[in-house]
């Protein structure tokens, strides 16, 4: 139902003045009497619900004294070299630069949605010269010309009675939050992925260096027994045995440089570079962990995590869109009005004008269902993303205590690795001795040592393992330093 307010019926934009000139009177009192219907009206709004989704538990577990924890954590290594790297990261991530793109056109959006709550204003100019020939079939022939010249302005405004406008701006507005924190999250995870390449890298350069120094032990205990072989105190089985052991050792070069070079490939690409771009690394081991940072309490994560806040922010916006739904549902309220000069002449255009002013009232009788399903599919949006809250929620908190149970028992399970290394290096030194006696052959002093170059090994990637989950930690518990750092990258 469409109702247009005007003394003669239906307005036509250019219609002669003198019959369609609105009595502004009238008009001006019905829109005085919508204005205070309007005012009475009572838009509607999500529903309050408590601030954390679920229960949550008092405290983290801790397995060892905390420190204070740093906003900017990767600098707690004590390393200038990865300080530069994810600051570089940072600057010229492609992954942030998308990000940052999201956030830009969540930006527009908000401003399009927020346009919809000024009235609408529209300049309309026209010329036109028609020229008509009419052959009336009895030798007569007429020709006449039409000129038009029209200047006009319009406008239209739809009165928010029930807060659909607003709800849709809401809506978009929390939508550009959580643009934001999707920003924020990318940075997080960029500082901690790049922050992992980095000490994967020194573990692996660590390795390879052992692995050499190791080899060329090998080879000179291979020289060795080849003597002891000649002068006729070994074996040559004892020869097969320990050339065994030197192929081993070597075998294991290449896969190990092989993969530095693929880690050196992603750390290059994450810092927006082509993948053999030329990384300097003058770190040669891998830096000492500290004690476990703070972690506060549960809830605090609440704050902290930028994709907790990103799914809350989710919820919230899903909640304005069911209240922009139900409004959608009742009757709209359109104010329009228009201003206009038309004449065939450019001297005449200001002497011949019109005045339009509307008020249309819409109401939907019949749609076959479409507005009352978009409000049933809205509310189960709200339910879908209040679930992904509470999952979101318990994921951080799972994800810090994974971390500080991961990074405890590895910090044992070094412990008990270095009291067997420093076992095996005795075996080793005993067999060796006894072997160089005659006492027994070479055997165990192969198995000694290869059980103490694995175990050298396995002490390398094990530290690697622990810092590793020292970064997980740091990331599971967020931070704010996102916010000030891209805000100073000049993006």
């Amino acid at each position: 139902m469409k109702v247009t307010l005007t003394e003669n019926g239906p307005s036509s934009f250019f219609t002669p003045a003198s019959t369609t000139f609105v009595k502004g009177s009238r008009v001006w009192y019905v829109l005085l009497i919508v204005l205070m219907l309007a005012s009475s009206c009572a838009t509607y709004a999500p529903e309050q619900r408590p601030h954390a989704p679920l229960e949550l538990p008092q405290t983290f577990t801790l397995y060892e004294t905390s420190a204070p924890s740093p906003q900017r954590w990767w600098e707690s290594f004590g390393s200038a070299e990865l300080n530069s790297l994810v600051e570089e990261a940072l600057k010229d991530s492609l992954t942030l630069k998308q990000a940052y793109s999201r956030l830009e056109q969540s930006r527009a959006l908000v401003v399009k949605a927020g346009s919809d709550r000024w009235p609408d204003l529209q300049l309309t100019s026209e010329i036109s010269n028609t020229r008509r020939r009419t052959d009336t079939g009895t030798a007569s022939v007429s020709t006449s010309t039409e000129k038009k010249r029209a200047l006009s302005l319009a406008t239209s405004y739809e009165l928010d009675l029930w807060g659909e406008v607003k709800s849709k701006y809401l809506s978009a507005r929390f939508d550009m939050e959580v643009s934001r924190e999707e920003l924020n999250t990318a940075a997080l995870t960029l500082a901690s992925e790049v922050t992992l390449k980095w000490l994967e890298i020194i573990s692996i350069s660590q390795q390879v260096e052992l692995i050499s120094n190791q080899l060329e032990t090998n080879l000179i205990t291979l020289e060795l027994i080849e003597l002891r072989f000649r002068k006729g105190a070994a074996t040559v089985l004892d020869v097969f045995q320990q050339r065994q052991a030197v192929k081993e050792t070597e075998s294991s070069i290449p896969l190990l440089e092989a993969q530095l070079q693929t880690l050196k490939h992603e750390l290059a690409v994450l810092l927006g570079k082509p993948p053999r771009a030329r990384l300097s690394f003058g770190t040669a081991h891998l830096p000492e962990v500290g004690a476990i940072p703070d972690t506060g309490i549960p809830a605090d994560l609440l704050s902290r995590r930028p994709d907790v806040r990103a799914a809350g922010l989710r919820l919230k916006s899903a909640d304005w869109m069911v209240s922009a739904a139900r409004a959608d549902r009742l009757p709209a309220v359109r104010l329009t009005g228009s201003a206009g000069f038309s004449a065939g002449e450019w001297s005449l255009l200001f002497d011949n004008w019109i005045r339009t002013l509307a008020a249309s009232i819409t109401a939907s009788l019949f749609d076959g269902g479409n507005r009352r399903a978009e409000a049933r599919r809205r509310i189960q949006l709200v339910d879908e993303r209040l679930a992904a809250y509470r999952l979101a929620v318990l994921t951080a908190i799972r994800e810090v205590e994974d971390a500080l149970v991961n990074e405890g028992k590895q910090t044992e399970y070094i412990s008990a690795l270095s009291d067997r290394l420093e076992i095996v290096r005795s075996a080793l030194t005993e067999a060796l001795q006894r072997y160089r006696k005659g006492l027994n052959d070479y055997l165990p002093v192969l198995s000694a040592l290869t059980s103490t170059q694995q175990l050298e090994r396995n002490l390398v990637q094990a530290r690697f393992q622990r810092l590793s989950y020292r970064v997980k930690l740091y990331r599971a518990l967020g931070g704010s330093w996102m916010w000030d750092e891209l805000d100073s990258s000049g993006e």
